[in-house]
């Protein structure tokens, strides 16, 4: 089901940003586009905090995170600066530390997307930093910083917003599903997720990044928090074999590198022109971005995470039990 999640969150970010979606008048495009941006945060907060429930290892889980995401954030990041030309000496700063989603925003055109790399490894960093201080039972602070952040949110009225402290309850809702999940939260807890409510959950889900919905936005990381919790329990066959077939897990592998390659050609001639010309040229954008995505997944990331295992390998006994633990959760996380 994850893959399956995961498949289909970059597929909304990519319809969201590439193509219209209905009459320019509906203005769906972006309501599409967040829907999968907070599939994807809540699958990121969700694998993450299971690894440390499950190993806890700091060391171990920072070496791998940083490895998986940090040298294709940084190669997509120079080619937007190459495209950009005109970048000054902040805006590379911002980037290449991973802040340049934080106010005064250092982001550059061809790399605007790249906001949710910075919140990304804020929150590896920041939950590492919990667990260090605090243990795994650290951990059981994680809901009432997402309350707090969501608080802040509709008392700022920020109903979506790049900055973190506005967003991260996103990544923090799924975090509070992998508690729920391994009952850290209680029977009881675990149950409410665990309700036959896909179809219902879907659509509402939808209509939360939506900002003309009201307040329904405020409660758009909880309905995906939801919605992929339910989905882990309860789930119609048909979406879990949609979710088994080798082109929707292809598409989860790659979605990484899809998501950095997509919004750096659409910058490039491939994404010029007008309308029609601009349309005209999408099959060919696509091409070149699921061939980048290609090279990078199979390849280029490949060698990274295999230095990320190396360099975590145990060397003694004792270690190796916490290592056979995080192999097998990093099995399940590969993706993420």
């Amino acid at each position: 089901m994850l893959d399956g999640w995961r498949a289909l969150s970059i597929t909304l970010v990519i319809l969201g940003h590439l193509f219209p979606m209905g009459p320019s008048a509906w203005q769906l495009n972006a309501p599409v586009a967040a829907t999968g941006m907070v599939m994807f945060f809540t699958l990121s907060g969700f694998l993450i905090t299971r690894f440390l429930i499950e190993d806890g290892n700091i060391r171990r889980f920072l070496i791998r995170r940083l490895l998986r995401i940090v040298p294709l954030g940084w190669l997509g990041m120079f080619l937007a600066f190459l495209i950009a030309r005109d970048v000054t000496a902040e805006e590379v700063a911002g980037n290449m530390f991973f802040a340049a989603n934080l106010p005064p925003a250092s982001l550059v055109e061809p790399g605007e997307h790249f906001w949710s790399l910075c919140m990304e490894v804020q929150f590896y960093l920041s939950i590492a930093l919990l667990v260090a201080v605090g243990g795994k039972r650290a951990l059981f602070a994680i809901p009432l910083i997402c309350i707090l952040i969501t608080c802040a949110r509709i008392y700022w009225e920020q109903p979506i917003t790049i900055v973190t402290w506005f967003r991260g309850d996103e990544i923090l809702a799924g975090a509070t599903l992998a508690l729920i999940y391994e009952g850290w939260l209680g029977e009881r807890t675990r149950k409410l997720i665990s309700l036959p409510s896909i179809y219902f959950l879907l659509p509402l889900l939808f209509a939360s990044a939506d900002m003309r919905t009201g307040l329904l936005p405020y409660l758009r990381p909880y309905l995906s928090a939801l919605l992929i919790g339910t989905s882990l329990y309860y789930a119609p066959g048909w979406l879990r074999h949609l979710s088994e077939w080798r082109p929707v897990i292809y598409v989860a592998q790659t979605s990484y590198a899809l998501y950095v390659f997509h919004g750096i050609f659409v910058h490039t001639w491939l994404g010029t022109g007008d309308t029609l010309v601009k349309y005209a040229k999408r099959p060919l954008l696509l091409t070149a971005t699921f061939a980048s995505a290609h090279l990078s997944t199979f390849h280029f990331e490949r060698r990274w995470n295999a230095l990320g295992r190396q360099l975590t390998r145990p060397r003694d006994g004792a270690a190796a039990e916490g290592h056979k633990a995080a192999a097998a959760v990093d099995q399940r996380s590969r993706l993420n």
